[in-house]
C-alpha cells in the first residue's frame, strides 16, 4: 500500500511539472534542408550562449554529448543533430531574439532538418514513400533515423512536448534547394504548415518564415518558388538573402558562409520581431521561472511536501520539510538540500517530466549534504524524490 501510494504521489508531481506551460517561455519550430540545418564552421563565438535560449534536441543519433532527446539545453549549436550539422540560421534567430526581447522572456528552438531532402519528406501521410525513394542516399537515410525514420512525426512529438513548458510562437524554414522544378512546391509548403497548426492546436495567426536561397548559386531558382509562398496564406513572409554571394565554395554554390548564417538569422528574428509585436510583451501573470516550480502552493504542500519557508546562506528554500532525524528542503535552482542527525541509506532519484529516470543518488548520507543538479542533467523540469527510514519527499523543480 505505501509502495503504491508512494508512486501515486510521484504521478501527481508530473502532472503538476506539466499543469502550467510558461507564456513568457517562447518557442519556435525551425525545419527545412541542409542550410537550415547549417554547413557553416562553429566558432569560438558561437560556443557561448546566454541560457535563456534553449534548444529541445529532437534527434536521437548520439552523437553529441551534453544533448538529450526530449529534454531542455542551452543552444549551443549545432541545434539539429551531430551527423554534419554546424552553424545555421536558427542559432542567431534564437539569440537575437533574447536580445532583443524583454529579459522576462525565455527563447526555446526545435529543430528538424534534413540535407538534401525534399518538401516530401516532411508529407504527414506520403512521407514514407519519398524515404523508400531515398534508400540508396546512406547519408540522408541516416539523418532520417535520427528523428526515428519520421522527421515530421519527430518535430510535432518534441513540439507537443514544448507546449508543456511554454508557448509556440511561430516557425522558420529553409528548404526548397531540392525542389526548383517543383511547381506544386508553394502549396506543399502550406500543405504541411496546416499539418503543423492542425496537429498542434495552434491558432490561425503562426507566422512562418521562409528564407531565399543564394542568388548566384545553382539552386537559385528556388527563389521563384518561395517567392510565391505568400500568396498561400496571409501568415507567410520571406526573409531577404540579398547581400549574402560569398559562399562556402562547394561545388554547388548553394551553403552560406558563417557569418552569412549568422546575419541571416538576425534578419529572421528581425522579422519575427516585426510581425509578433505585442505578442512578445511578457505577460505579468506568467510563474516566475526560478521560484514557481520550487515553491509548492498550499495543495502541493498538502500532497508532497509540509513545513515553512526558510532560508540558508541567503539562498531561498522551498518548503521545508522536518522529519525524525532531520529535514530535507529544495533550493530555488533545484538542488536538494540534506540535514541528517545521524548516517542513513537513502534512496535518491530524478526523473524526467516524461516519468523516465535520469539519475539516480542513492547512497548512505550523513550531516548537511547538498546534492547539486545542475551540470549532471541538462536544463528543465523534473521530479526530485528522496525516500529514507523515516520519510519520504517528492518535488517538482526546475534544474537551471
Amino acid at each position: 500500500m505505501r509502495k503504491f501510494l508512494f508512486g501515486a504521489a510521484i504521478a501527481m508531481a508530473l502532472s503538476q511539472v506539466n499543469a502550467q506551460p510558461d507564456p513568457n517561455f517562447h518557442i519556435y519550430l525551425a525545419f527545412g534542408q541542409s542550410n537550415m540545418e547549417g554547413q557553416g564552421d562553429i566558432e569560438n563565438q558561437d560556443k557561448t550562449v546566454d541560457e535563456r535560449f534553449q534548444v529541445l534536441w529532437a534527434a536521437d543519433d548520439g552523437y553529441c554529448a551534453g544533448h538529450s532527446k526530449g529534454l531542455w539545453s542551452k543552444a549551443t549549436p549545432p541545434l539539429a543533430h551531430c551527423q554534419g550539422a554546424k552553424l545555421g540560421p536558427a542559432d542567431y534567430f534564437g539569440r537575437t531574439m533574447v536580445e532583443k526581447t524583454d529579459s522576462q522572456i525565455k527563447v526555446g528552438i526545435i529543430e528538424v532538418a534534413i540535407a538534401g531532402c525534399s518538401i516530401k519528406l516532411f508529407d504527414k501521410a506520403n512521407y514514407s514513400s519519398y524515404v523508400t525513394s531515398q534508400q540508396s542516399q546512406g547519408w540522408m537515410i541516416q539523418r532520417i533515423n535520427a528523428y526515428g525514420g519520421n522527421p515530421y512525426g519527430r518535430m510535432i512529438e518534441m513540439a507537443k512536448k514544448a507546449q508543456e513548458d511554454g508557448v509556440i510562437k511561430g516557425i522558420i524554414f529553409h528548404q526548397g534547394e531540392s525542389d526548383v522544378g517543383d511547381f506544386q512546391w508553394p502549396s506543399k509548403v502550406k500543405a504541411v504548415y496546416d499539418n503543423i497548426i492542425n496537429d498542434l492546436g495552434l491558432g490561425n495567426d503562426i507566422p512562418f518564415l521562409a528564407g531565399e536561397v543564394l542568388r548566384t548559386g545553382s539552386s537559385k531558382g528556388a527563389n521563384d518558388n518561395i517567392a510565391k509562398l505568400p500568396q498561400q496564406s496571409s501568415n507567410f513572409y520571406i526573409v531577404s538573402s540579398e547581400g549574402f554571394n560569398q559562399a562556402l565554395g562547394d561545388n554547388q554554390n548553394v551553403h552560406f558562409t558563417s557569418q552569412e548564417y549568422r546575419d541571416f538569422g538576425k534578419r529572421y528574428a528581425e522579422k519575427m520581431i516585426e510581425v509578433l509585436g505585442d505578442k512578445l510583451k511578457p505577460v505579468s501573470s506568467a510563474p516566475k521561472s526560478s521560484s514557481s516550480e520550487t515553491e509548492s502552493s498550499s495543495s502541493d504542500a498538502s500532497s508532497l511536501n509540509t513545513g515553512s519557508s526558510s532560508s540558508e546562506n541567503g539562498m531561498a528554500i522551498a518548503k521545508e520539510e522536518q522529519f525524525a532525524g532531520g529535514s530535507i528542503s529544495f533550493t530555488r535552482s533545484g538542488d536538494v538540500q540534506l540535514h541528517l542527525a545521524k548516517s542513513e541509506q537513502l534512496l535518491v532519484k530524478i526523473y524526467s517530466s516524461l516519468g523516465k529516470e535520469v539519475l539516480d543518488l542513492s547512497g548512505n548520507y550523513s550531516g548537511t549534504n547538498s546534492l547539486v543538479l545542475a551540470g549532471r542533467i541538462p536544463a528543465g523540469r523534473y521530479i526530485v524524490t528522496v525516500k529514507g527510514d523515516s520519510f519520504k519527499a517528492i518535488k517538482p523543480v526546475r534544474v537551471k
